[in-house]
Formats: C-alpha cells, structure tokens, sequence
C-alpha cells in the first residue's frame, strides 16, 4: 500500500463523516430551538479546544502531510486555518465556516493525482513544533506515527464533543465508509 492509498482516502472518508456529523448536530441544534454556532464552542474539558478547532485542525492536518510529503512548502492559506484553530477560543467562529474548512480539506485531496504522494516515503521530514521541539523522521515514520495519529485525535475529539452534548451519533456514523465492505445480507434485522 502506498502513502497516496493509505492517507487520502482515510482524510477523505473521516472528513466527509466529520462534515456529515456537523450536519446531524446543527438538525439536533435546531430540534431543541438552539442555533448550530453555539455548537462551536464546546469543549470535553476547559483545558482542550473547542468543537470550532477540531473542525480546522482535521482540515489542516489531512492538507499538511500532503506538502510535507512531497517537499513542499505549506501554503500560507493552510497555515491560516491551523492559526484559526489555535485562535478558537477567542473566535470560535460560525458554523458554516467549519463546515466550509472542511469542504476545503476535501476538494484539496480529491483534486490530487493517484500517486500524490508515492515520492515521500523516503524523504527526510523535519517536524518543527510551535515550541521548540523538532521530531526527525522519514516520510513513511511521519505518516504512520505522526500524520495519522494527529488527524484522528482531532476527528475522535470532534466526535466525542458531539456525542457528549447529546447528539445521537454511533459508530456507524463513526465508520460510515465501511459500510461499502458490508458482506449482502449479513446485517442484523431490526
């Protein structure tokens, strides 16, 4: 399997499923005569960003490794979306905007070529972190060990934060795009 096979259809199918739960709780928002922004600013836990981050970190991270793997320079437009993340306590912003991060990140990855990203297992990637602290790595340790594990943290948070408020998700929303592996007549009546 190949980096191009293994990451970009794991972003495209997490972020469409992250898109679709937004979805489900702004219905959920609207049932109990609230307004879907409010949704923004909920947290598991006071010291964790809001649901409005979650939304722009998943976006960030499933274009990152994108450049990172092919030796690019990350574009100013993506670095913007990681400071919106980062800046979401004092501005959360709307719910449309995350919904519209989201379909960014998407239209970004399903207009990449089938190998995209073929050329960066081997390459060296020098992870620079906000604080100082640098993490060596060749392409295929930052995607296995970084790239991957950064998105779904954010993705699993958004998830959490929903599901904590109320709103009737479960795992078949979680993994929706399983279901296209689901053997005919193998699903539980009732």
């Amino acid at each position: 399997m190949t980096l191009t096979e293994l990451l970009i259809p794991t972003f495209l199918h997490m972020l469409r499923g992250q898109s679709a739960w937004l979805d489900k709780a702004a219905a959920y928002e609207r049932a109990n005569g609230k307004d879907a922004d409010a949704l923004m600013t909920l947290r598991l836990a006071p010291d964790m960003y809001p649901l409005a981050a979650q939304a722009r970190f998943a976006s960030y991270l499933s274009m990152e490794p994108v450049h990172r793997l092919r030796g690019e320079a990350i574009p100013e437009a993506t670095k913007e979306i990681q400071r919106e993340g980062w800046n979401s306590a004092q501005r959360p912003g709307t719910f449309a905007e995350a919904k519209a991060r989201l379909a960014t990140a998407i239209t970004f990855l399903e207009a990449l070529p089938g190998n995209a990203l073929d050329a960066g297992e081997y390459i060296d990637i020098a992870l620079e972190l906000p604080n100082g602290v640098v993490f060596d790595m060749t392409g295929e340790q930052y995607a296995r060990d970084w790239a991957l594990a950064q998105f779904y943290f954010h993705t699993n948070t958004a998830y959490s934060i929903l599901r904590q408020h109320g709103v009737e998700l479960g795992k078949g929303e979680y993994v929706a795009h399983a279901l296209a592996y689901l053997r005919p007549g193998t699903l539980p009546k009732g």
